[in-house]
């Protein structure tokens, strides 16, 4: 009798585990260079309170988790493209997705500050 219960809360576990969603990035094409993206991006974050905890130019990678909420998270990609940069962004909470509108303000503080 113990056996079978045993299984199926072994499998329910299982299950639970493997069906976190993934994350869905925010994408927006900007004029700005990858490098000066990158660098405005950087500044942007840290003006509003996150520490950055990787940044790699030549990837075009920064990743920056917010100091007054320990968890929450923001990773940032710069791809050069014809006439500017491809920016793509992914916040998280816990570790866990958060919709793609929440990046929304960053992206059009950041185009704002790009633009000439």
């Amino acid at each position: 009798m113990m056996r079978p219960t045993l299984v199926i809360l072994l499998a329910a576990w299982l299950v639970g585990c493997a069906t976190s969603p993934s994350p869905e990035p925010r994408v927006t094409q900007l004029a700005a260079a990858p490098e000066v993206t990158l660098r405005e991006a950087m500044a942007l974050l840290m003006e509003r309170g996150y520490v950055i905890r990787h940044a790699d130019g030549e990837l075009g990678r920064l990743e920056a988790e917010l100091a007054r909420m320990p968890g929450y998270g923001v990773a940032l990609r710069v791809a050069g493209q014809q006439n500017g940069s491809r920016v793509s962004v992914i916040a998280t909470r816990g570790g866990r997705p958060l919709p793609p509108s929440v990046v929304d303000p960053l992206l059009t503080d950041l185009q704002a500050r790009l633009q000439p």
